[in-house]
């Protein structure tokens, strides 16, 4: 006779914590002050001097959460996402080992293509310059780009695939190729302290899985980057730069007034209502001695 519990060997259903919960808010507040007394997590989960146990805690609960929607052990959370420059992001060892074991698909694997030598390679660095304001005004940065030429001549130039299957299907899904010379391009592979040029094989990979789970399975990342894609990838914010309205006003203004022309707004590059621009030209002409007004003439006497 079976005297195995059937219930004990099934699975049992996923529930989401729920912060708003009193009940589900105490235990996990419990859960992370221990992982916040331990010495086994990160400093930033790790009740200090420099992180005070609210602070440790609150990180911990966030690792804990994150762990319980991808169902993996919050210890492993806590090893593997790393902050860079104030953003999540997981290490890609981790990443990769996420899609292995997932049981979705089967074991990532990379395929190497040598695209011959490089040559001279350009790419364009960003550098914040200060730009003076007109006549005085405010000034301003702006993204200065300019271009530079890498040298590459001998170096080979190293494409790298990352490509699996789902279970039970055929159709293969491949990443994005990942090469040296996107590398050089994206400003990767010159960065200072890369580690491109000493691991280029070993960073291809990691490049080339971080590049397919984002395509194909970005529910495990949950949107994060690898901690190396973030150094690696330099945001440019985008920044149209236009004089400032005010310091064109002023310039054109002193510039007329030394001509001893009249001045308008509309003239001086704003762009005011019609009418009332009209208006004050006409009042403006008046003023300085200029024509006569046709709705403001008055009639000459008879002699």
């Amino acid at each position: 006779m079976n005297t195995e519990n059937p219930l004990a060997a099934r699975p049992q259903p996923y529930e989401p914590f729920n912060f708003f919960n009193p009940v589900q808010f105490e235990t996990m507040q419990r859960v992370c002050k221990m992982f916040s007394s331990s010495e086994l997590v990160p400093d930033i989960y790790k009740a200090s001097e420099k992180n005070p146990v609210e602070k440790a805690m609150a990180n911990c609960m966030i690792a804990v959460e994150t762990a319980q929607r991808i169902g993996a052990s919050p210890l492993m959370i806590m090893q593997n996402m790393c902050i860079i420059y104030g953003r999540p992001s997981w290490s890609s060892k981790f990443l990769i080992a996420t899609v292995n074991t997932c049981g979705r698909f089967n074991p990532l694997q990379y395929k190497f293509t040598e695209k011959g030598m490089l040559g001279k390679v350009d790419y364009t660095e960003y550098e914040k310059v200060w730009v003076n304001g007109i006549n005085g005004g405010r000034g301003h940065y702006k993204n200065d780009a300019k271009t530079i030429t890498f040298d590459g001549t001998e170096i080979t130039d190293i494409e790298c695939t990352a490509f699996t299957t789902a279970k039970g299907s055929d159709k293969v899904l491949e990443s994005s190729p990942v090469s040296i010379r996107l590398a050089i391009q994206e400003g990767w592979y010159t960065k200072a302290g890369s580690k491109w040029p000493t691991m280029t094989k070993q960073m291809l990979m990691y490049r080339a899985a971080s590049f397919w789970t984002n395509v194909h399975a970005p529910e495990l990342s949950m949107g994060m980057k690898t901690e190396d894609e973030i150094r690696d990838i330099v945001d440019v914010s985008y920044e149209e730069v236009k004089e400032d309205i005010a310091d064109k006003v002023s310039a054109e203004i002193a510039e007329k007034a030394n001509k001893g022309t009249v001045v308008s707004f509309k003239d001086a590059g704003d762009k005011p209502n019609e009418e009332n621009s009209e208006k004050e030209e006409k009042e403006a002409q008046q003023a300085a001695g200029g024509g006569p007004d046709k709705t403001l003439q008055t009639k000459m006497p008879d002699f």
